[in-house]
């Protein structure tokens, strides 16, 4: 048979790289949320969930299990099949680990397939989840990677993520920029999906000195930041990128992809014209329109973006280091030798142990 397997268990082992996690819930309750870096392979599909759920509501729940076993029956052989195509260790899950896990792995047992099935399913992942968030004591130094919209902060974020460096990329846990054109081109996740990926980061990066986040507002699109870490970057050393404003509208144009994305912006600009002085909003407008996108750019920088960013700044008094540069490549070296620095110096080793 099967074994069953705690949350616990099944992270640790995920963790060593020793098992692969798949979730046979339904594509749309995997597409809400799910366990990071799990497969989705469903016992049911959207439209057969909600006919086995009517039937169970409405019938009975005799009626809902036999329709149940007659739509498995049917494709159980390539079911079986793309388990049967991955390699090494196996966890299973579903919603509360019941029928459908437990289904799951009974088969693929009788097939000779040796899974594990996560006790309590999704809902205990999620309750682990929300408990690290409660409890995690997170000590690493915040140091904030802000300045003016267009600066490539993101970029800077991921050049260093993907260098090895301690960075917290909040706007891809989010799926979202974080501003009112925040959207454009992306899918925000939802609260919990946010949540899974941000403490499984956290854990990554706990024993580290310090970590690099983006200077962002409490919420990013349809995700709330966790208090512990907003007062983190509340009180963190600023690395203030100064960059030139057309260097800035370029790289917007190339981040945003405005002609791909045209509706989208002009929704988003409908937003916000009223919060701008009348003639520059209409020639912004009529810009957009004529797609002259980077023209526009710069006037929503100049007279919008720039003016709210400044204000906010003024508002808080957090200690600063201006790095002035023409470029995100520029900006991402200049990071770098800046915390090459106070490493040697142990300025992290020190506020850490503070």
């Amino acid at each position: 048979m099967f074994q069953d397997i705690t949350i616990e268990e099944l992270l640790a082992l995920k963790d060593k790289k020793e098992i692969i996690m798949i979730d046979v819930r339904s594509p749309s309750e995997y597409r809400d949320a799910t366990i990071p870096d799990s497969l989705n392979i469903p016992f049911f599909d959207d439209e057969e969930r909600a006919e086995i759920g009517t039937l169970y509501k409405q019938v009975s729940v005799r009626a809902a299990k036999d329709r149940g076993l007659e739509i498995v029956a049917a494709k159980l052989p390539d079911f079986v099949k793309r388990f049967e195509r991955l390699p090494g260790q196996k966890a299973v899950f579903c919603w509360r680990g019941g029928m459908r896990s437990h289904t799951t792995a009974t088969v693929l047992a009788l097939m000779g397939i040796r899974t594990y099935r996560l006790t309590g399913g999704f809902r205990s992942y999620r309750k682990w989840v929300v408990d690290m968030l409660e409890h995690i004591e997170f000590q690493p130094r915040g140091l904030v990677v802000s300045g003016n919209t267009g600066s490539g902060k993101t970029a800077i974020l991921r050049r260093l993520q993907e260098e090895g460096y301690p960075a917290l990329d909040l706007e891809a846990m989010a799926g979202h920029r974080g501003s009112i054109f925040g959207h454009v081109g992306l899918r925000a996740n939802n609260q919990k999906t946010f949540e899974a990926l941000l403490v499984s980061r956290l854990l990554e990066l706990k024993e580290s000195p310090y970590f690099l986040v983006e200077g962002e507002s409490k919420r990013i699109g349809k995700a709330v930041i966790p208090g512990f870490i907003m007062d983190k970057k509340e009180n963190g050393l600023q690395l203030f990128i100064e960059m030139p404003i057309e260097v800035r509208a370029r790289h917007i144009m190339e981040e945003y992809r405005p002609s791909e994305h045209k509706h989208e912006l002009l929704q988003a600009f409908g937003r916000i014209k009223e919060r701008i002085h009348t003639p520059i909003a209409k020639e912004i407008d009529t810009l957009l329109q004529e797609d002259r996108f980077e023209e526009a750019i710069i006037l929503l920088l100049a007279h919008y973006y720039d003016p709210r960013y400044a204000h906010a700044m003024n508002r808080h008094h957090q200690e600063r280091c201006t790095i002035r540069v023409n470029s995100v490549e520029e900006a991402i070296e200049e990071v770098k030798r800046f915390l090459q620095a106070e490493e040697k110096d142990g300025a992290f080793a020190e506020k850490s142990n503070a």
